[in-house]
């Protein structure tokens, strides 16, 4: 149950076993996390106990990203190893979570760390909301996909794929897809709970985005179902499911779609 600050922080305690590591240093060792979503933010940090936490490697920020994080006022930069990572870590102004010091989770950034792991799998990207459900069921469905009245796809066996707050994905395997209508393309995103998805966009070009179909190579286990298979963009493509054309849904994915976070 989520319990909210005067902040407006949502937390709530987990009793996952969460680590986080920089190179070959661990860095966090917590039993105690609690999940935090900030005002606005629609996925999960967390922010873990002082003494779980290495706190010999931070040292007070040299240019605190002050006022970030809800407000957030007290920034550490975090030094493993002779690398500095400025504004690391973080204190977030709310009393009901003194004592406990906040990550950046994301490596990209230059600030967060190499690896994070729940009890022994490896997380990415995020930390996963336990109020999410993804699930991928085989189906008997005849779906068919169009773009411009051109059919792209067509099956009766596909795999749907379930997430809380998005629009059902409907995942087609090769051999009922015409690949040879797409180019395959560069971009690559990753999904705390998927994986990680490659791309292909239709030959057509034209105002048509990039990136219209994307496929899991190595899904997580818990959507191993969708191993391969290929699932288009119904932001952006006509879509029929047993005789009924699907409306299109306005998403956060709508615009632009070259440059959407993880499907």
């Amino acid at each position: 149950m989520n319990l909210t600050t005067p902040e407006g922080l949502l937390w709530e305690p987990s009793e996952r076993w969460v680590r986080g590591r920089k190179g070959e240093v661990t860095v966090v060792d917590s039993r105690h996390p609690v999940l935090v979503w900030e005002p606005e933010v629609p996925v999960p940090l967390y922010a873990f106990p002082r003494e779980e936490v290495r706190e010999d490697l931070l040292r007070p920020a040299k240019n605190p990203r002050t006022g970030t994080h809800a407000g957030s006022r007290v920034f550490y930069d975090l030094e493993v190893d002779g690398e500095l990572m400025e504004n690391a870590a973080w204190t977030f102004p709310a009393e009901d979570l003194a004592g406990h010091i906040a990550f950046e989770w994301f490596r990209r950034s230059g600030r967060g760390l190499d690896h994070w792991y729940e009890e022994e799998e490896e997380i990415f990207i995020h930390p996963r909301d336990p109020h999410k459900r993804v699930d991928a069921l085989s189906s008997s469905r005849h779906v068919v996909i169009e773009i411009h009245g051109t059919v792209v796809a067509d099956t009766r066996r596909p795999v749907l794929l379930f997430e809380t707050g998005l629009p059902t994905r409907y995942y087609i395997p090769r051999e009922d897809v015409r690949l040879d209508l797409f180019v395959p393309g560069d971009l690559s995103t990753g999904c705390p709970y998927k994986g990680t998805a490659e791309y292909w966009s239709w030959r057509g070009g034209g105002d048509d985005p990039a990136n219209l179909v994307w496929s899991y190579p190595q899904p997580l286990p818990a959507v191993g179902a969708v191993k391969g298979l290929l699932a288009f963009y119904n932001e952006a493509v006509d879509i029929t499911v047993d005789g009924e054309r699907l409306e299109r849904p306005v998403t956060s994915f709508t615009s632009p779609l070259s440059a959407r976070p993880t499907p």
